[in-house]
Formats: structure tokens, sequence, C-alpha cells
């Protein structure tokens, strides 16, 4: 994680921005308020949807069981009737 100060933010931001963006580096800004983090909109999508995820009552259980599970649990792509 990047960390710089408001100052050096405003300075440079097309240049972080790109940097976050490129190669999902959060950055964060300290401010005499306190601080902010960016992200890029790769990594916010990607939070949201584990939040999502998380949110659901079982589900992360499920998929870890379905995960764990025998190739003789799943179905050959053959025996798909599309």
């Amino acid at each position: 994680m990047t960390n710089i100060n408001i100052t050096n933010f405003r300075k440079n931001i097309y240049e972080l921005l790109e940097q976050a963006i490129k190669y999902n580096e959060p950055i964060n800004i300290s401010t005499k308020n306190g601080n902010a983090i960016v992200l890029s909109e790769a990594d916010y999508n990607s939070l949201m949807e584990t939040l999502y995820i998380e949110s659901i009552p079982g589900f992360k259980e499920e998929l870890i069981k379905r995960g764990n599970a025998g190739e003789e649990e799943f179905v050959s792509e053959d025996e798909v009737e599309w």
C-alpha cells in the first residue's frame, strides 16, 4: 500500500491513480483530519462481491464443500444438454 500525504497526492494524482488502477495498489492518503483509502474499481468490486457472498447465510460453507467434492460429484460437460 502506498502511503502519502494529501499535498503530495494532489501533486501526483494522475500517476498515483494510474498506479492504483494498473497494479491494484491501494493508496492511503493522510490528512490532518484523518486518512482515506483510494482503491481501483476492480479492487472495490472484488471487495463488494466478497462482502455480498459473506452476507448470505451458509453460502461460503456450501462453496467450500462443493469445491472439496470429488470428481464423482460432478457431471461431465458432455452429459449436459445445452
